[in-house]
């Protein structure tokens, strides 16, 4: 008769971290530690999906966290409806941009991370500390992104210490960086940071603030071939999800699509979107 316990290391109490004890016990289920063929790393990167942009904003209730929906593999579209945002827990969020299979497979072990911390320590890991394990398991990728598969994660969290919403940038050697209001990752981030740049205000509410989101994916869209716009035919609208001192849901598809036809509506009549509001200074300047 076979022996059916468990072996003795998945019974000792202690270690906090699920990716560090995977290390110890199958190092070879870790995303990073995948060996490519030999000869293939110089394809790799052209020859898997990669997930495009990814915006995050805050309002003084909390932040928005959103994705468009298309993968591509090259010059050719990949997918049209791939989800790029998921929930990591109650109070925060990840947003992928690079190899989308090794992302979403990363996105996963991180999801675990933080629950398993939570079991064993009985209370829920800081902002600072959620933000920090996830920059390590990106440095954990680093070989693979040396050879084209790379993954750049925006994330974003309500961090009830502080009562705020609050962005967290990295590269891929694992570098974290917080960033202040609004930011944005993936091949259109250059243009959704642009028009976050105007349309942005420190006062929005949050409809406003998703309107603004959306807005930002639609000018990456505009000029980023790799980021997929609203698709009216197929109805397929971006993924944007809400993070708040209640905690984080993910917005309807109906009430993204009602927001989305506003914004398509306004760009038949102003092709380029709203322009930035501004006020006059008292000593006659002008400013944002």
């Amino acid at each position: 008769m076979s022996d059916t316990r468990l072996p003795a290391a998945y019974l000792r109490p202690g270690m906090s971290s699920f990716s560090e004890f995977l290390g110890e016990q199958a190092p070879d289920l870790l995303p990073g530690r995948r060996v490519l063929a030999p000869g293939s790393d110089a394809h790799a990167g052209d020859l898997a999906p990669h997930g495009t942009t990814i915006v995050a904003a805050t309002w003084p209730g909390g932040v928005v966290l959103a994705g468009d929906r298309r993968a591509t593999m090259g010059n050719v579209i990949a997918q049209r409806d791939i989800e790029k945002v998921f929930p990591a827990d109650e109070y925060s969020a990840v947003g992928i941009a690079g190899t989308a299979g090794l992302a979403v497979e990363m996105v996963r072990l991180f999801q675990v991370e933080l629950e398993h911390y939570e079991k064993i320590e009985g209370a829920t890991l800081s902002m600072d500390g959620k933000s920090n394990r996830l920059s390590a398991l990106l440095r954990a990728n680093l070989p693979l992104a040396m050879q084209g598969l790379a993954v750049v994660p925006l994330f974003a969290g309500y961090d009830l210490s502080v009562d705020k919403g609050r962005i967290f940038s990295y590269d891929v050697t694992g570098g974290r960086y917080e960033e202040t209001s609004f930011h944005s990752v993936g091949s259109g981030s250059l243009f959704a940071r642009g028009s976050l740049k105007k349309l942005y205000r420190d006062d929005l509410d949050m409809t406003t603030c998703v309107e603004v989101v959306i807005q930002a994916l639609y000018d990456a869209a505009d000029d980023d071939s790799a980021t997929g716009g609203p698709d009216l035919t197929r109805r397929i609208f971006p993924v944007v999800q809400i993070i708040t001192a209640e905690g984080g849901n993910r917005m309807s598809d109906d009430d993204v699509a009602t927001i989305a036809d506003r914004v398509i509506r306004e760009r038949m009549v102003r092709p380029d979107g709203p322009a930035a509001p501004l006020t006059t200074e008292p000593n006659g300047g002008s400013a944002r």
